[in-house]
């Protein structure tokens, strides 16, 4: 090929890549006006939202008031409870500590937490660290949940654990956990040498300016700019009580975060601080485990997605041959999910004050249309 053809040609095909690359990404003011629009349309009181790509932060935008009957408008930096999206962070930790040699995630709980006692002493030997991480425990799905939801304090309920037993070999299914994954809190602390907030804040928060990222109640409360709780009742948001049970659960449901703390974690998951979240610390969290087959027979995400598994704190979904690394979460008042495509190197947070399923429309049309597939309806 002659060599002005060939620059022409590469010229070409470079227009042509920078413009896929650019078609790639959302309409944000579209995306912004869906997402007001949504929250007007279901009385929602305030949300905020996050959208980073190309290793930088696109937007980061609030709408709506902190609480339903104040005047105080949400914003960027408006802090909301995060619930189980604080998984996110337990498996990047635990994989750091093993990657330094401080810990293996292979070790038994017998050996790393014989104080936490099963129906069968067999299953504390079988029991891996990294199973209460990947959710492939074989427990009981969601085991005494509902002691936390009555405000129960966690010393009175893990005694319980003594009655439970697999209802599945381990590492053989899914089985969504909270009190189980949190007892990963005493191993990463004593393996790190510091309390476990202590660990992600000097390892994670900090490092990665998540300057409003916190954990507990007393931080939620101590910062003014703090999103309410809100549940339905009468067909209207009224304001709820802030319930401290799952806070009891650092690693599973402790941290509070803004928008704008996520649009960094999100960043630091494509790579954009490696000194701070090494791409194998993210290959090792994000590698498909046991799948979670109920995830497709959800009633949106389930239009959309083709595989689903569970890795170490994150969800890994699969539409057509591309990744998509997830995690939502949801407590009394609040729901929260993040996201982030490999493929597309586009990342999205969602924030909302009151527990609506709205947020997985807005998040299912979001990545319907990032994925070129149809939009999925209710």
């Amino acid at each position: 090929m002659a060599q002005p053809l060939r620059r022409v040609l590469l010229l070409f095909l470079f227009l042509v890549g920078a413009q896929r690359a650019v078609a790639a990404l959302p309409d944000l003011d579209a995306f912004d006006e869906h997402f007001r629009e949504t929250l007007v349309e279901q009385g929602i009181p305030g949300g905020a939202y996050a959208v980073v790509g190309q290793g930088r932060v696109l937007r980061v935008q609030g709408h709506g008031l902190r609480a339903v009957d104040g005047t105080q408008p949400v914003d960027a930096d408006t802090v909301f409870r995060l619930a189980s999206v604080s998984k996110t962070f337990a498996g990047p930790l635990a994989v750091q500590l093993a990657q330094e040699g401080r810990i293996d995630l292979a070790d038994s709980l017998a050996e790393q937490l014989p104080t936490l006692r099963f129906k069968r002493d067999a299953l504390s030997q079988r029991l891996r660290v990294e199973d209460l991480l990947g959710q492939s425990t074989g427990l009981v799905p969601n085991a005494y949940d509902n002691l936390i939801d009555d405000g129960l304090a966690l010393e009175r309920i893990l005694p319980r654990f003594r009655e439970l037993d697999a209802i599945c070999a381990p590492r053989s299914c899914y089985s969504y956990q909270n009190i189980a994954f949190a007892q990963v809190e005493p191993i990463l602390a004593r393996a790190g040498g510091a309390g476990y907030a202590e660990l992600i804040e000097r390892r994670l928060f900090r490092p990665l300016r998540m300057q409003r990222a916190s954990f507990g109640l007393e931080a939620l409360l101590a910062e003014p700019n703090h999103a309410r709780p809100h549940r339905r009742e009468a067909g209207r948001w009224i304001e709820a009580e802030l319930k401290p049970g799952y806070y009891q659960l650092a690693p599973a449901a402790g941290i509070n975060a803004s928008a704008r703390d996520l649009a960094q974690w999100l960043l630091a998951q494509m790579g954009a601080q490696p000194q701070v979240l090494a791409p194998s610390v993210v290959q090792a969290v994000t590698t498909p485990r046991v799948r979670t087959p109920r995830e497709l027979k959800r009633r949106l995400w389930g239009q959309l997605l083709d595989e689903a598994h569970y890795g170490l704190g994150w969800r890994v979904y699969r539409i057509g041959d591309a990744p998509l690394n997830y995690h939502s979460g949801w407590v009394k008042g609040y729901v929260a999910e993040i996201a982030w495509s490999p493929r597309h190197q586009l990342g999205l947070a969602l924030l909302l004050n009151a527990e609506s399923p709205a947020i997985g429309r807005i998040s299912t049309e979001f990545w319907a249309k990032v994925h070129g597939r149809p939009v999925p309806t209710p």
